[in-house]
């Protein structure tokens, strides 16, 4: 059966192509009289835009890369996909997800198959290798690095991590806690990205040092504990906030509190305070950040909301930006938000 055209959709509706392209669009004015008229005769011809021919006409494939992280180790990275994926569709876009799992050379190949795919533009959620950047900078192919920066020569949209660690530590301070412990990334061990930047790693943790002095705080070197957020190949479990939080109470004086600066982190820490036998937040408090899991928690945990839906949807309009030759801010940096649910209290009474 031969496919139906946007004219044959025109002439069912009696108005005119530029009408039946402004619905198609949802861009410019169309009364809604007309526009009931066009979604009707395009249910009726069972039309379908034809993306290649549109892609042909402006040089466009009207398709993104997207490349991650590890989209099933960590919910964060499903999000921000999916809004990038929301923004895209409105535009008429489609967007293709890679996933390196942390390694440059599989970055590599991701880069390649989306410069064979000729897509229009990359966002990176995250980028390891700059020069895998390069590759599409060189190809005249914009690209958008969302959260992390793995150089200053591409735009990046990322976020304020340290203002976000204040703002924990700050609500802990003021629930009258003063040994307040953090599990968090070592900077040593995680992709730290251009050295023009700070580090996510290095912004939380100076976020923790800052809090504690501006509360009057001595920093104690043993209630800090770094490593990874979490294994790819274990799909992401909870097992280094587990280890974190053993080693944390097995102290001669245990923290009241927790600062753990991933949702991954803080799940495993709750299933090593369950086992302890101890309460949270009766006998312990624990915030964490992200906001992926925390809701989902028992009991549901107070945490630092990353802006998920801004990255992604800003983060394709940046693209989109770029793609139809607007500029493009180079640095980007989103604010974060304490979202305080049950799994912080007031400091426990020391035992007499």
């Amino acid at each position: 059966m031969k496919p139906s055209t946007l004219l044959e959709v025109a002439q069912r509706a009696g108005v005119s192509t530029a009408t039946v392209a402004r619905v198609l669009k949802a861009k410019g004015y169309v009364s809604e009289v007309a526009r009931s008229r066009v979604e009707a005769a395009i249910k009726a011809t069972g039309y379908r835009p034809n993306a290649v021919a549109r892609g042909l006409r402006q040089q466009r494939s009207f398709t993104v890369g997207h490349m991650l992280t590890a989209i099933t180790a960590n919910p964060f990275f499903v999000n921000v996909a999916h809004w990038a994926e929301e923004e895209a569709l409105v535009e008429g876009y489609k967007t293709f997800l890679f996933n390196h799992n942390g390694s440059a050379e599989r970055e590599r190949l991701g880069v390649e198959r989306f410069i064979e795919r000729r897509v229009d533009a990359v966002l990176f959620t995250n980028a390891i290798d700059r020069h895998n950047v390069q590759l599409l900078t060189e190809a005249a192919i914009p690209v958008i690095q969302l959260e992390r920066a793995a150089t200053v020569e591409a735009p990046s949209i990322r976020v304020d991590n340290l203002t976000g660690s204040l703002q924990a530590i700050a609500h802990l301070v003021q629930l009258g806690h003063r040994r307040i412990a953090f599990i968090g990334g070592d900077p040593e061990l995680i992709n730290r990205g251009d050295r023009h930047f700070a580090s996510v790693e290095d912004e939380r943790l100076a976020g923790y040092h800052e809090g504690l002095r501006q509360a009057g705080i001595p920093i104690d070197e043993n209630l800090i504990r770094l490593g990874r957020y979490y294994h790819v190949e274990d799909g992401g479990s909870g097992i280094e906030g587990y280890r974190h939080v053993k080693a944390l109470l097995e102290l001669p004086e245990r923290p009241t509190a927790i600062f753990a600066t991933c949702d991954i982190l803080a799940a495993g820490a709750l299933q090593g305070i369950y086992e302890e036998g101890l309460r949270v937040p009766e006998d312990l408090s624990i915030i964490g950040f992200d906001d992926t899991l925390a809701a989902n928690l028992a009991p549901q945990l107070t945490t630092v909301a990353q802006p998920m839906e801004d990255l992604g949807r800003l983060g394709f309009r940046a693209a989109l930006d770029a793609i139809e030759g607007r500029s493009v801010d180079m640095s980007t940096v989103l604010p974060t938000r304490l979202v305080v649910r049950r799994s912080t209290a007031t400091a426990p009474h020391p035992k007499s």
